[in-house]
């Protein structure tokens, strides 16, 4: 990604949710074909923010804190033997999203939900945050 951000109409107001969905599969529509493939098996959820029985599964108390999460079993980790009970999803969370995006003001609304949409894809090919983090720097894992 440039550091230069380019700014479009979408840059001057705050998106709905559809918006930041049209932008998260545009994303995925753009992905190599092989990694097109698998990631057209994911579901994606958009909403404003984390359901709260669900930051309290993975201890996060200030909602505002995770702007995208993926559920479901890694591809590294899948067998014939498993028994789905939930399509594997990835989630993003508008209001985290775009606070973020305010915050580092050096990046574009696309850009941000692009790089939100990848990173919890990569879950999906079981990479760690810390893996993630090696290839792509703008992920520091504290």
């Amino acid at each position: 990604m440039s550091d230069t951000p380019i700014h479009t109409p979408l840059d001057a107001i705050a998106p709905d949710l559809d918006q930041i969905e049209d932008i998260a599969h545009a994303t995925l529509a753009a992905l190599p074909p092989a990694f097109k493939v698998l990631a057209s098996q994911i579901a994606l959820s958009v909403s404003d923010f984390a359901p709260e029985d669900l930051l309290g599964e993975i201890g996060i108390e200030d909602p505002f804190e995770l702007t995208g999460l993926y559920t479901g079993i890694p591809l590294t980790e899948k067998s014939v033997m498993d028994q789905a009970t939930a399509p594997d999803t990835i989630w993003l969370f508008r209001r985290p999203i775009l606070d973020e995006w305010v915050m580092r003001g050096n990046v574009t609304l696309q850009q941000m939900v692009a790089h939100v949409t990848i990173h919890e894809l990569a879950h999906h090919f079981g990479w760690s945050d810390e893996d993630i983090a090696t290839i792509d720097k703008w992920w520091v894992v504290d």
